[in-house]
């Protein structure tokens, strides 16, 4: 029975549906096929036909993948991850404070904040490098000067996770939150916080208990954006963290050594933990949402 003619497809419908499915096999079918591999059975290999179904290589993975120790680039990567999170978070939140008032030389300073956008990744990472190594150049010439021999013996280099890896990874977090946060606040309505002060709230109190808690979906958002970001980023790491290596590059490094699924299985283990990451932050953006619609109707 022919479909009424309200409900008959326009004649781009099937074109359209299909690069849609081409589009989303192309996005997710890389995914699902490194997740289906990682559950081989020992007898596996990198690619199809699939040996079996177990956890095998993930055990073996628990194992360690001969000299690289996954657990501490893991754990280093989650430290980072942290890191970049919070201060994206903070960061952001205060530029966009600041950027509600007319600021002289704003519009430079915002166009300076999100011009490594633009920039080739591998080139920051390399910049950045080179400046912490010209640091290491002037603190040791420093300590020679003053004598502290101990001290010069001792030193190693200011490049590390937490020094010259998180300012590569603000680089390219810090921008989105930037936008984001101006977005939110562009549309933020005043009238909310200026009654907040007409009724006797400080500048503080008014900030904590109305505009903390209208932008605090929005503030979760731009905290799951820096870790995921920064958890998956290798260009901008892989000059600028020093003898030490985050999860994404240590993965880059086993492609070419490691033959077995295992490495699939890696693959399905960091992807899990940005899963696990959106979903919570997800989890976390609805709560505070419905809270903030029941706070209104009451």
């Amino acid at each position: 029975m022919p479909l009424p003619l309200s409900h008959a497809r326009a004649p781009g419908f099937w074109p359209l549906a299909i690069v849609f499915a081409l589009f989303v096999t192309f996005l997710y079918g890389p995914m699902a096929t490194i997740l289906v591999l990682s559950f081989q059975g020992p007898e596996g290999g990198l690619t199809f036909p699939l040996r079996g179904v177990s956890l095998h290589w993930f055990r073996e993975l628990a194992r360690g993948l001969g000299a690289v120790d996954i657990a501490s680039a893991f754990r280093r990567s989650l430290l980072l991850g942290a890191a970049v999170m919070a201060l994206t978070i903070v960061l952001s939140l205060l530029a966009g404070l600041a950027f509600r008032k007319r600021l002289r030389g704003g519009d430079a300073l915002f166009y300076v904040a999100v011009a490594s956008l633009i920039m080739p990744s591998i080139i920051v990472s390399l910049g950045i490098g080179l400046e912490f190594r010209l640091l290491d150049s002037g603190l040791k010439a420093m300590l020679g000067a003053l004598g502290a021999e101990a001290t010069l013996e001792n030193y190693g280099t200011a490049l590390g996770l937490l020094t010259s890896a998180l300012a590569a990874h603000l680089t390219w977090t810090l921008p989105f939150g930037l936008l984001i946060m101006f977005a939110v606040f562009n549309r933020f309505n005043p009238a909310y916080e200026e009654a907040a002060r007409d009724l006797g709230a400080t500048p503080w109190q008014a900030f904590s208990q109305v505009v903390l808690p209208l932008i605090a979906p929005s503030v979760v958002g731009i905290g799951m954006f820096g870790f995921t970001l920064s958890w998956d980023e290798i260009a901008r790491t892989s000059q600028a963290i020093g003898d030490v290596n985050t999860l994404p590059l240590e993965l880059q490094g086993l492609t070419s050594t490691v033959t077995t699924p295992a490495i699939y299985a890696l693959g399905t283990v960091t992807t899990v933990v940005s899963l696990l990451v959106m979903g919570a932050t997800v989890a976390l953006a609805l709560w505070l949402g419905r809270r903030q619609k029941r706070g209104r109707v009451a």
